[in-house]
């Protein structure tokens, strides 16, 4: 099993939903870094469960401990351990899940692969593994601002939709400081409470919905990404479906560009290098190009419903599952931090490895 991400600045993790703790070690972070640990923890807090009346009431604090790596706050370049205490574990709300597989979860599959499986909230496939990417990515932003070429390298994301409400509006018109103003992550009140009335009547339904994450990096270098196999693109595109729940990555005008002429998509250049237009995302022949590179990310509707449902069990007997415990109606606000944290792990990394 692969629990590393990254070639030069690596993180690798560990831990279960309902284990005792989960953590990781980070690898390849420069020394003499310091670090605001309060950002940090911010970050996390913006990923916890139980954080408003549309996200999983699970209540994790989610304080992250350091172990090593770090000396009077700022990084040593040796290995930087950390560790999260699952404090509010209730295994047994899964209990029913110890025989039977439930619908478009990893349970069949992980159990056929690997002859076993954590059945209390799914173990270590569990989405609750994304706290240790915001703890990763945290500190990636943190090195970013401190390394001389990269300073004012930006990341934010935002929920873009929920179901069929659709924030229409393009990123250049949005302020990106009232992202965290509304509980669903949208920088537009309007269509923010919208959002949110539609996951609250969803939630009631005992049914879950689906939606998108927009992200934009600006002030990215020129040059990082390789034009075959490490193309940049594809580097981001595998962290974000690396994400649970994640059906689909389209950068720059994506799928839209499929019903264009190559005269409408075409970025033609201005004299200094930059393009009239930014079709391309930020990203042309997977090297970027100093433009804001820009992508969506598609997830689907939670798996666990409170609504029985046909499945099977270890033996193949036809059965009847209804969820149980505590989950999300829709995955997305919590998603827009772990977005950011895995671009900024992407970045970085490109910026260390020099290309």
């Amino acid at each position: 099993m692969n629990n590393t991400f990254g070639n030069i600045f690596k993180l690798t993790t560990y831990g279960e939903s309902h284990g005792i703790a989960i953590g990781g070690i980070i690898d390849g972070c420069p020394s003499g870094i310091i670090l605001d640990f309060d950002a940090i923890q911010s970050e996390l807090d913006r990923r916890k469960p139980g954080q408003s009346k549309i996200t999983t009431q699970r209540k994790e604090a989610d304080k992250v401990v350091f172990l090593s790596g770090i000396f009077e706050g700022k990084t040593t370049g040796t290995p930087i351990g950390f560790q999260i205490q699952n404090t509010n574990q209730k295994p047994k709300d899964y209990s029913h899940n110890d025989t039977v597989f439930r619908p478009s979860h990893a349970d069949f599959t992980y159990q056929k692969k690997y002859g076993i499986r954590d059945y209390r909230g799914g173990g270590r496939s569990s989405a609750r593994e994304t706290a240790n990417w915001v703890v990763a990515g945290a500190i990636a932003k943190q090195v970013l601002h401190q390394i001389a070429v990269s300073k004012n390298i930006a990341i934010n994301a935002y929920t873009s939709s929920v179901g069929s409400i659709y924030l229409a509006k393009p990123y250049q018109d949005l302020d990106f400081s009232k992202v965290e103003t509304n509980i669903v992550r949208c920088p537009d009140d309007v269509i923010a409470t919208k959002m949110i009335d539609l996951i609250s009547t969803i939630r009631k339904e005992g049914d879950t919905i689906g939606g998108t994450v927009t992200c934009v990096a600006k002030n990215v270098p020129i040059g990082l990404g390789e034009p075959i196999f490490n193309k940049l693109q594809a580097q981001l595109a595998k962290a974000m479906f690396s994400i649970n729940a994640v059906k689909g990555f389209e950068y720059g005008a994506g799928f839209c560009s499929t019903s264009m002429k190559g005269s409408e998509h075409n970025d033609l250049f201005n004299a200094d290098g930059t393009t009239k237009s930014n079709l391309s995302g930020g990203i042309q022949g997977g090297i970027s190009n100093g433009m804001d590179i820009y992508f969506r990310v598609a997830f689907k509707p939670v798996a666990t419903i409170m609504q029985a449902q046909q499945t099977i069990d270890n033996n193949g007997n036809i059965v009847t599952l209804k969820g149980k415990g505590r989950h999300d109606p829709c995955v997305v606000p919590r998603a827009v931090p772990i977005v950011e944290s895995l671009t900024a792990l992407v970045l970085l990394d490109f910026l260390l490895l020099g290309k």
